[in-house]
């Protein structure tokens, strides 16, 4: 394809304005049925729900359409016990005391500990990686652009759609992140992003309370 190449938009569904708030109310009360939970079932996923959540998020709009993510998609227990050894001994250096008390005092209504079996029990962990630079396909250095924003929003797609596919998830950011690089053998222009852990929730799963706490409209939103 040449640069400035456009082809016609062919795939755009203009719906009534009836059915467009019609739409928008049942989604919106479909995401206010996401929630993060820290308490999974071990039942298999199929691995065709991943794949197709992850060209979901594939699909995000990024900088210079350079696309700078790459996902690892892990289901091996080996694997996931590496990570969850891992990311527990930073974990408890965080919470005795390297975040700080206000951090901890903040994290207290939800109930968090440095303890994370769900790395091991859910069927998928999907790591998320950002990419500073890629590679043309003559294999020459390419520069991203508005790396951090665009993984930022192509996360957030792959969460609605594991959500939309019938799964719960959380997200989790153990600081630092760069043995996700190591474990996932992912190459040196790759920075660990977020780890999303994915799967079904065990029948004791539960909301903490804060959680469900959400800004009203007139919190988060301005209209001018």
């Amino acid at each position: 394809m040449q640069p400035h190449d456009h082809s016609p938009l062919t795939d755009f569904i203009e719906y009534p304005e009836h059915e467009m708030q019609t739409r928008s109310a049942a989604f919106l009360k479909t995401m206010q049925r996401r929630h993060s939970v820290r308490h999974f079932s071990d039942k298999a996923v199929d691995k065709t729900i991943i794949q197709n959540c992850i060209l979901t998020a594939g699909t995000a709009p990024s900088g210079a359409n350079h696309q700078p993510w790459h996902f690892a998609a892990i289901s091996s227990s080996s694997v996931k016990r590496q990570i969850r050894e891992q990311a527990e001994a930073h974990e408890r250096g965080f919470y005795e005391g390297r975040a700080g008390q206000q951090w901890l005092d903040d994290l207290k209504p939800l109930g968090t500990d440095a303890a994370k079996p769900y790395l091991e029990t859910a069927p998928w962990l999907i790591a998320v990686f950002s990419q500073k630079f890629g590679e043309t396909q003559e294999g020459e250095k390419q520069q991203n652009y508005y790396v951090h924003e665009s993984v930022g929003i192509a996360v957030g797609m792959l969460i609605t759609a594991l959500h939309n596919a019938g799964l719960a998830t959380l997200t989790h950011t153990p600081k630092p992140m760069n043995f996700l690089t190591d474990v996932c053998e992912r190459p040196d222009n790759e920075r660990a992003y977020m780890l999303i852990i994915a799967g079904y929730p065990a029948d004791n799963a539960t909301i903490p309370a804060h959680a469900a706490q959400k800004k009203s409209l007139d919190d988060i939103a301005s209209f001018l």
